[in-house]
């Protein structure tokens, strides 16, 4: 009886602290490796639906760039994961900031993420809005001082939202990794709210370095990666409700002059217009899944094959082009799992995102790796 007692006991505590391993699948690039494990996978977020469209009247119909079901059908029978709907993405804040100033908006937004839920016959909903209160992508035309009551709205949609699709739906949010941006909405009054209704954060340890810096840095980060779940963690959100980002592209940037000796922390070349906002095409990205641009092809396989490690991940300057680059290796992502993953007792990890990652799935498959022998006996 008693060791029937003790394996009753250890049983729930392994139920109680199950890890979570998310993928996110993009329309840009939705496609599934033919023989890479995935039985792992607990949670998969369908990303985007366009927050306007949960604005005014349901549809009749609702239309993911792919089906539930046909998600499902990829993984193994015993297997399945959870599959979500993302809502939002990078640039689309306009029916977030619609349906949060008004209480009559928030509900009927909420009632339109049902509606949705229910005619996918989705496992819940991930709240992508990058973000309540400004440093968004139109930072530039609308202030973040006309953008400040989102901060205090925000959570008031999630609750709405959670009332309507009840307890039995997942929900969770995208935030910010940025510390520029975290403290913008996402602070210990705002994520106090929040946390009651969501299930999880994945929080965007990754694009930490973008076209608003002015010198290099990595930008998914080991030391970087850690100050913004700390910063998380110190503002209430519980560790069991965090999940560490993993980015599947590859990103890089123009600098200006000789980096040889600092290129950690070298001036770049201005990438954005300081009164628009607008893109200079100094700077860019692209997943493993893509084609090289043609311009870069040269300097993106000399960095591949000459590629710097300091403790903080991987990178490499081009002296030739004068171009950063900077991107995640299975070396870099086995230091963040003890150093971050384990030390802060995370409760998952996730990507951006599973076809970015074709054809070869290197990453993939070494988070499959470390999923298993950091998270998964938890």
């Amino acid at each position: 009886m008693r060791t029937s007692l003790l394996a009753l006991v250890a049983a729930m505590a392994c139920v109680c602290q199950a890890s979570r391993y998310v993928l996110y699948l993009t329309a840009q690039h939705p496609v599934f490796p033919a023989d890479v494990h995935l039985a792992d996978v607990t949670h998969v977020v369908l990303a985007f639906m366009k927050s306007s469209s949960f604005i005014g009247k349901s549809p009749s119909t609702w239309e993911p760039f792919t089906s539930v079901e046909s998600v499902r059908a990829k993984f193994p029978k015993n297997k399945k994961p959870a599959v979500m709907i993302g809502i939002g993405g990078w640039g689309d804040t306009n029916g977030f900031s619609a349906a949060a100033a008004s209480q009559m908006g928030r509900k009927a937004f909420a009632e339109n993420v049902k509606a949705m839920l229910d005619f996918t016959d989705a496992d819940g909903v991930d709240i992508d809005w990058e973000y309540p209160g400004g440093n968004g992508e139109d930072y530039k035309q609308i202030t973040n001082s006309e953008k400040s009551w989102e901060a205090e709205a925000y959570p008031k949609l999630l609750a709405e939202i959670r009332a309507a699709i009840g307890p039995d739906k997942i929900m969770s949010a995208a935030v910010p990794g940025k510390p520029v941006d975290i403290q913008v909405a996402f602070k210990k009054e705002t994520l106090a709210e929040a946390t009651k209704h969501l299930d999880f954060f994945n929080i965007m340890t990754y694009a930490l370095f973008n076209r608003r810096d002015n010198v290099t840095m990595h930008h998914t980060g080991i030391d970087n990666s850690l100050i913004a779940i700390d910063t998380y963690l110190m503002n209430g959100i519980p560790p069991e409700k965090a999940n560490l980002g993993f980015a599947f592209y590859v990103k890089w940037y123009r600098t200006d002059g000789d980096c040889s000796q600092v290129p950690i922390g070298c001036k770049t070349a201005l990438m954005e217009d300081p009164r628009t906002g607008k893109d200079f095409g100094q700077s860019g990205s692209f997943s493993w899944h893509d084609k090289v641009p043609k311009e870069l092809e040269k300097s993106f396989h000399t960095a591949l094959n000459n590629r710097e490690w300091d403790n903080d991940g991987n990178y490499y300057w081009d002296a030739e082009e004068r171009i950063f680059w900077s991107w995640d290796t299975p070396a870099s992502m086995a230091e963040k799992f003890p150093a971050i993953v384990k030390r802060r007792k995370l409760g998952g990890v996730f990507a951006w995102g599973l076809g970015e990652d074709a054809d070869a799935y290197l990453h993939l498959k070494t988070l499959n790796a470390l999923f298993r022998k950091y998270l998964k006996p938890y």
